[in-house]
Parts: structure tokens; sequence; C-alpha cells
């Protein structure tokens, strides 16, 4: 990049903090970081160098990525539903020596749609799986896991902000933040003042809305994410194991009957 200094980062993921969320600015760097992370990591299993002073990099099964916005209309699937297909892969498929890269989980639905389900997900990826995890997003509700979930921690990418000019510095450090600078962005890119300052008057508007919907804690939750988890593999394997063509209809009955009993 032309007039751009490469700005290098540090990561740590241990036992202690196995998922990163990742907030910041529009253009900051977040999907530039976390891509760095998976390539490096990709590098060292094929065997090559990678740039960085120093690495140690544990044995990785696979890199999962949910990234970018695109749609699939030819199977009738809109831009949502295959992000949401990418996420139910990962989710059934990755496991605690897995890599995931996630940027961006549901921003093609409404705002509480989305960050219920980001919030779900989340959940389950560090309850459940114990993926070593990098979730970048816009839902700044989503920090507030730090503290709630073991090995959750947050860290943001930092901007600079001078007379009312925003300049990236594309550093990545613990914390996190509370803006994301869309309204900054769209100047850039060139949005006529009149929409920019209309747009900052309703966001004051929005700001001053302040919802209660994903303050329940996570232990006063009425279900257990691992139990669901293994009663799910119980049902599959179940189901798995059996022949169906070669079931009499009382063996089928009988079938049918056990996976009612185990449901209860």
């Amino acid at each position: 990049m032309k007039n751009e200094r490469f700005v290098p980062n540090d990561l740590d993921i241990n036992e202690q903090q196995r998922t990163i969320i990742i907030t910041g600015p529009n253009m900051a760097g977040k999907s530039t970081f976390m891509r760095q992370i998976a390539l490096i990591v990709l590098m060292a299993h094929m065997g090559s160098f990678v740039p960085a002073d120093n690495a140690e990099i544990a044995l990785t099964d696979r890199i999962f990525t949910r990234i970018g916005a695109s749609d699939n209309l030819g199977m009738g699937q809109s831009t949502f539903m295959v992000e949401m297909a990418e996420v139910s892969n990962i989710v059934r498929n990755a496991t605690s020596d897995s890599l995931l890269i996630l940027d961006e989980i549901g921003r093609g639905t409404s705002t509480q749609d989305g960050l219920s389900i980001a919030w779900a997900v989340l959940e389950y990826l560090a309850t459940t799986i114990k993926a070593r995890t990098l979730f970048a997003t816009h839902y700044h509700k989503l920090t507030e896991l730090q503290g709630r979930l073991p090995g959750v921690i947050n860290m943001r990418v930092t901007v600079s902000e001078f007379d009312n000019q925003m300049s990236f510095l594309r550093k990545v450090e613990y914390g996190s933040t509370n803006q994301s600078f869309g309204v900054e962005v769209a100047k850039l890119a060139g949005i006529p003042q009149v929409i920019i300052q209309r747009a900052k008057e309703v966001m004051k508007d929005q700001e001053n809305y302040d919802s209660k919907v994903f303050d329940t804690a996570v232990e006063d939750y009425d279900y257990d994410l691992a139990e669901m988890r293994a009663k799910y593999e119980m049902l599959t394997n179940l189901l798995n194991g059996t022949d169906i063509n070669n079931l009499t209809p009382i063996e089928a009955i009988t079938k049918l009957a056990e996976l009612k009993q185990k449901i209860k």
C-alpha cells in the first residue's frame, strides 16, 4: 500500500484468553490483523518461516473463517443465509484445537436479531467448543462478556482524534471501544455533509435509548450448553448407527420409541 506504513502487533492466546473480542472503527485494521494471524498459523504448519520476531504456535487442526459478505442467488440464499450457513459449519465442526477467524456475525439482519445470534454464538464457542477464537464486531454490547465467560477478553484497534479529524493508528491493545466511527468513514467516502449531519443527529437520539435485553448474567440462563451438545451428539450417533433399510416395521417403531425416551 503506497504511503502506508506497516504496524506490527502482538497476540497472546492461552487458556486464560482463548476468545478475543476485537472492536474498533471501520477501516482501522481489525480484519487485516485477524487475517495476518491466520496466515502466520497456516505458514507455520507448512514449515515456512513466518513474519514475526518470535512465534510459538500450537498445533492447529483446522482454520475456520467467517469473513466478508456474499450471497448465493442461484441457490436462493441471501447474504445473511450464507453467513449463517458458514457459522453453522464452524460450530458443528470446530474443536478446541481449531483457530476461528470471525469477522462480524449477525450483521445481515435486524440489530436485535443479529446481536442475539452473535451473543449466543460467542457463549457457545467460549464455554463448549473452547477453540482459539478471534471475533471482530461492531456490536459493542458483546464486550460485556469479558468477566462473564471464562477465557473471554477484549481487544481494540486504536485511532486518534484531533480537531475533528480521525487518524488510524493500526495498533491493537487490550480494552474495548464503544464507537465504530461509521459516520466519519461515510464522510471520508464523500457522503454529502447534509446527510452526515443528519446521521449524527439520529445517532445521538439512538444513543439515548438504553436497552436491557442483554443484561441477564450467563449463570442465570436455564440451559447448559455442554449438556445440550452432549445430548445432540448422542442422538446423532444413535441415528447414524441405525440402518433404516434393514429395519422391520416393529424394529422401526421400537427405535422411534427409544429416541423419544432419550429426548425426554
